[in-house]
């Protein structure tokens, strides 16, 4: 079942429809409310009160918990600007933003299924929704129906290609750029380490292993003695970790996505006595929802990347953003914990990302809305960390293109300017 909101509230219910073939059609002029004033004829999901947008994400299933974060932290910016009367867009008219969610389960075949239903419910923009496989799954029926399919989460390079994908975009940094931050990161230690792979066998476990042995490529004191791969699907790696831990890496480059199989495999991981350092991705490195359930604290380092604020971090306790961040998200998506993944503060800076378009298209039509978005540079969203910015002007990247590199503390992170 597909909750339709506004952002900020419930308004209605519609169910999944069931897969079926798209006809393409003059999209873009269907289903508008108007020209907006003096300009061309209104996209679809666009009238002079309001704007919808989309988000397929997993709402249930093993990737429930990052995946509501991608709806509630965008539903808490949203409802912080509704609350404040609206966006001004370019054309001059001040619109309010609803947002439409479709659950796909982490399910590329669901996935289609919600961005058909997203077509049929005139939405105008797709946005914010977890998964490579699962965007994957209707990049090319986006492209066919010209369809938004923006500020996604996924770290698949194919979705910032302007020309392979021309109506699509990627927010959060692509997997080669997290794995060769930390490849240099460790490339750059005094000391030697033998390391050991275990990455998801699709493109998402592959662009991270890509990056990072770019980045080791001709360092003498890298050496990569193990690798294997699992299957999203999989129940289990105890397989992997035991066959990686007679290498004798002293380092785990382990991309994986899979919440339950990382806690899995740090657990498995101490029962066996292999203690190595470690590298997780971004978005399976939450100390709240991850690294403490899975005993984070007895490796001598976890690392991966980020570029946001962590709320749950001493540091940032009383930082305006976050302040207003945490009331937002229990004021506006009912989300009234401490956020566990990153994901929710990722949605909220889209958000801020998605009203900066807004403010500069001239004309309500996924034309105008497109360029508008490929054409923001070096903007501070809420909740950026220091050194990193949103710029969609790049050909080949996402918006968001720069990482930090941190350690876990027992708490959080802190910045690792040096392997050890």
């Amino acid at each position: 079942m597909n909750i339709r909101k506004k952002a900020g509230g419930v308004v209605g219910i519609v169910a999944m429809a069931s897969i079926v073939a798209l006809a393409v059609s003059g999209c873009t002029t269907r289903g508008g409310g108007g020209d907006g004033g003096d300009g061309a004829a209104a996209s679809p999901g666009i009238t002079d009160e309001s704007i919808t947008l989309g988000v397929s994400t997993p709402l249930s299933g093993p990737t429930a918990g990052p995946g509501t974060c991608t709806v509630a932290g965008l539903e808490a910016y949203m409802g912080a600007v509704n609350a404040d009367g609206g966006i001004e867009f370019g054309d001059g008219v001040t619109r309010t933003v609803e947002i439409n969610t479709y659950d796909d389960t982490y399910d590329p075949q669901k996935a289609l299924a919600n961005f058909q239903q997203m077509v049929s419910d005139d939405v105008f923009a797709a946005t914010s929704g977890l998964g490579t496989p699962t965007n994957r799954a209707w990049r090319e029926a986006a492209i066919d129906e010209e369809f938004p399919q923006v500020l996604i989460m996924t770290g698949d390079p194919l979705f910032s290609d302007q020309e392979e994908s021309p109506w699509q975009l990627g927010f959060v940094p692509i997997y080669q750029n997290e794995g060769a931050a930390f490849g240099e990161l460790l490339a750059a230690s005094d000391a030697d380490h033998k390391v050991a792979i275990l990455s998801q066998n699709d493109d998402y476990g592959a662009g991270y292993v890509e990056g990072f042995k770019e980045a080791i490529e001709g360092a003498d004191n890298i050496e990569v003695v193990g690798e294997l791969t699992y299957e999203a699907t999989d129940t289990s790696v105890d397989a992997q970790l035991t066959e990686l831990a007679a290498t004798g890496a002293d380092v785990f480059f382990n991309a994986m996505s899979i919440t339950p199989l990382v806690i899995s495999s740090l657990q498995k991981a101490q029962q066996i006595g292999w203690l190595p350092s470690w590298f997780l991705p971004s978005n399976t490195s939450s100390p709240v929802a991850i690294l403490e359930p899975g005993g984070a604290t007895a490796f001598p380092g976890v690392y991966s990347v980020s570029f946001s604020k962590a709320p749950q971090s001493p540091a940032f306790a009383e930082d305006e953003d976050v302040v207003k961040f945490l009331s937002d998200l229990k004021e506006y998506a009912n989300y009234p914990d401490m956020p566990a993944f990153p994901h929710c503060m990722w949605s909220y800076m889209i958000g801020a990302t998605l009203e900066q378009a807004f403010q500069n298209m001239e004309e309500p039509t996924r034309d105008s809305f497109m360029e508008a978005l490929r054409d923001i540079s070096d903007f501070q969203a809420p909740l950026m960390l220091e050194g990193t910015v949103v710029n969609t002007t790049e050909d080949g990247q996402p918006a968001v293109s720069t990482v930090i590199v941190q350690k876990y503390n027992g708490t959080g992170y802190a910045p690792a300017e040096t392997f050890g």
